[in-house]
């Protein structure tokens, strides 16, 4: 099952907000904490961690470069970064079902109209008090 990047699950929110992913940002922290900013939050740790396999995948492929000789120093190194590369991986596996997930269950929906204005209940007539 192939997951959402960070660009697509950004599309997502943009359109289910109807406004650019900077402006929902801006007017997330402006707010109490909801689904806005849970969905920000889950973009952003997708995106870093997309960020974080490219680096150490690139690092990766410098350490094991077909004329670099490998030895008991550079194996430690290598096994480092292959675990971090791993440990990415895992974060944006499961950031991207969970995002994907929560943006599935969601809708945009059309602006609902304000409702009709209600009249106020009749006020009762008051009772004449007897004189005395």
């Amino acid at each position: 099952m192939p997951h959402l990047t960070s660009v697509q699950i950004a599309a997502r929110i943009e359109e289910l907000y109807g406004a650019s992913l900077s402006d929902l940002e801006a007017h997330a922290q402006d707010q109490p904490p909801g689904m806005l900013a849970a969905l920000l939050g889950g973009h952003h740790t997708l995106d870093f961690a997309e960020r974080s396999i490219t680096v150490h995948r690139e690092r990766l492929e410098q350490l094991v470069h077909l004329e670099r000789q490998i030895g008991t120093f550079e194996v430690s190194h290598i096994l480092d970064c292959a675990r971090r590369l791993a440990e990415a991986v895992a974060v944006r596996d499961t950031q991207a079902a969970t995002t994907r997930a929560v943006l599935q269950s969601l809708g945009r929906t059309d602006t609902p109209e304000p409702p009709a204005a209600v009249p106020a209940p009749p006020v009762p007539a008051a009772r004449a008090v007897p004189s005395r």
